[in-house]
């Protein structure tokens, strides 16, 4: 028995030997090995990556060249220098399209916009850009915001408060931007913000499709192609994932095409505005073409995942920001306060009034700082049709894999200054007291260039609103002991949710 107890001792320390050689690095870079490259140093920080990147870039003057396994597409050219980052996105964009590969990655999107290039994605940002800012939309957008805020978030909220119970504050905001975003696409309610918590297989499964192509982004292909033809694994879970939402999407689009001949629905909306399925539709009558259930099918999926995860991953961010730094809260609600002096009962309306919001100039820079330090969209790759030369002197080709680590550029102390790490709303704040410019190819929450997201004035107008009417009537705890940490996806979620307790202010 001791000599079988020898032997556990011994292969346990050859074992964590073993491991340490091979994540050993040097200077504090990740060893490259033979065959597997820097691998070994990936895999043993894979439930840090961020932060581990983050760590690294800080060292290598924002760019460092990540070897994979050999021959298998798996390296990788990181960069966080804002004059790359220009380059990239906007003085060469015609160089740098998403790409066959990238289409592969997010194969489940199908042909929407963000997996588009050329005239393609110019035609479908062309048509998202007029009906995203049409005034049709954005009184659609005050109802339903006002609606699903008052009716539903306030007595979600009221009922925690009364019960006492602790909540997944990410679930709840989760849920909330699902059904509003969901509302505004396709004109219906799922209804999965509600006092019982329903559990929406729509919603599960674009957690499960996200959690899986952030797989495909560490994994070579080949390895997806052996799971999807065994039917294993991530592959699987994405299949099951995408026939639940095929199958949803199907249904909605069947659902508004029979709505859209009752004459009666043309009145309603001229009145209360309209969700972009509907808007498409018309669009397409007008140029006497049918729009293919594919082409709906890629549009709903597309600005879903754009408007759902995004806003909400930002608020859970946010409101764990605050509870980090009380005297930022007390200062946003001393702004509201000043804004609207009947502050405790507010009347949602007045949210509805964009010149209101744009004075809440302390609240908006808080939101930006947050997503400056938790970017809802943590990374984003490129890859160059022809050989070039980047502001940083890299030499790139077709065959270079180019990573943005947008989680790490917001902590870069080359980039923000020695408090990068700080959450501080004030760096957002001009002299004169109005919001400071930061140029997109520094602050990339929102993308850069020709890309930039169409929905940031959308995002801003609901995190706005939903913030001011939660901090003026309710305190919101975070639960002691808990641990924070971001999840690996394509959203950067937290991995064990954000517990919270809900109190009524007085």
């Amino acid at each position: 028995m001791a000599a079988i107890g020898l032997i556990e001792v011994f292969l346990a320390v050859a074992c964590f030997v073993l491991v340490r050689l091979l994540y050993s690095s040097r200077n504090g870079f990740p060893t490259s090995w033979p065959v597997v490259g820097m691998m070994p140093a990936l895999f043993v920080n894979i439930h840090n990556i961020h932060d581990w990147a983050t760590g690294v870039l800080g060292r290598t003057n924002c760019t460092y060249f990540f070897q994979g396994f050999w021959f298998t597409g798996t390296s990788v050219f990181a960069t966080v220098d804002p004059a790359n980052v220009h380059h990239i996105m906007s003085a060469n964009f015609v160089n740098f399209p998403k790409g066959p590969e990238f289409r592969k990655m997010f194969g489940i999107l199908g042909g929407g916009i963000f997996n588009a290039d050329g005239e393609s994605w110019k035609s479908q940002r062309k048509a998202a850009q007029r009906l995203v800012s049409h005034v049709k939309f954005h009184r659609f957008l005050a109802r339903v915001t006002r609606d699903k805020v008052g009716n539903g978030l306030m007595k979600v909220l009221n009922d925690l408060a009364e019960s006492g119970n602790e909540v997944d504050l990410q679930d709840v905001f989760q849920r909330l931007t699902f059904d509003l975003t969901f509302k505004l696409v396709t004109g219906f309610d799922p209804g999965s913000l509600s006092i019982d918590f329903p559990e929406v297989l729509f919603s599960k499964a674009l957690d499960n499709a996200e959690e899986a192509i952030f797989y495909r982004h560490v994994f070579p292909a080949w390895s997806w192609r052996l799971q999807r033809v065994l039917g294993i694994g991530m592959e699987e879970k994405l299949r099951i994932a995408q026939k639940n939402l095929d199958q949803t999407i199907a249904k909605c689009i069947k659902m508004k095409r029979e709505q859209l001949r009752k004459p009666s629905l043309d009145m309603k909306e001229g009145e209360d505005g309209s969700d972009l399925l509907t808007s498409y539709m018309h669009e397409c009558e007008k140029s006497d073409e049918k729009c293919p259930d594919k082409y709906l099918r890629d549009t709903i999926l597309n600005l879903m995942i754009a408007g759902r995860d995004t806003t909400g991953s930002a608020l859970t961010w946010f409101f764990y920001n605050l509870s980090e730094n009380p005297s930022v809260e007390a200062k946003i609600r001393e702004e509201i306060g000043s804004l609207i002096p009947s502050a405790g009962k507010i009347d949602l309306r007045v949210f509805e009034e964009k010149a209101l919001l744009d004075r809440m100039v302390y609240l908006h820079s808080a939101l930006c700082d947050s997503l400056r330090l938790y970017p809802p969209v943590p990374y984003q790759h490129k890859r160059p049709t022809k050989p070039d030369i980047l502001p940083s002197g890299h030499r790139v080709d077709a065959s270079t894999k180019i990573l943005f680590e947008v989680y790490s550029m917001g902590r870069m102390k080359s980039i923000w200054g020695d408090d990068a790490s700080e959450f501080r709303p004030e760096r957002w704040i001009s002299e004169k007291g109005t919001i400071k410019h930061e140029p997109s190819y520094k602050f990339l929450s929102f993308n850069a260039g020709p890309r930039t997201c169409l929905g940031k004035e959308v995002a801003f107008t609901q995190m706005k609103t939903i913030v001011a009417a939660i901090l003026t009537g309710y305190d919101v705890r975070v639960v002691a002991g808990q641990k924070v940490v971001p999840s690996n996806s394509i959203i950067l979620h937290m991995r064990n949710g954000l517990k919270v307790k809900i109190n009524r202010r007085t």
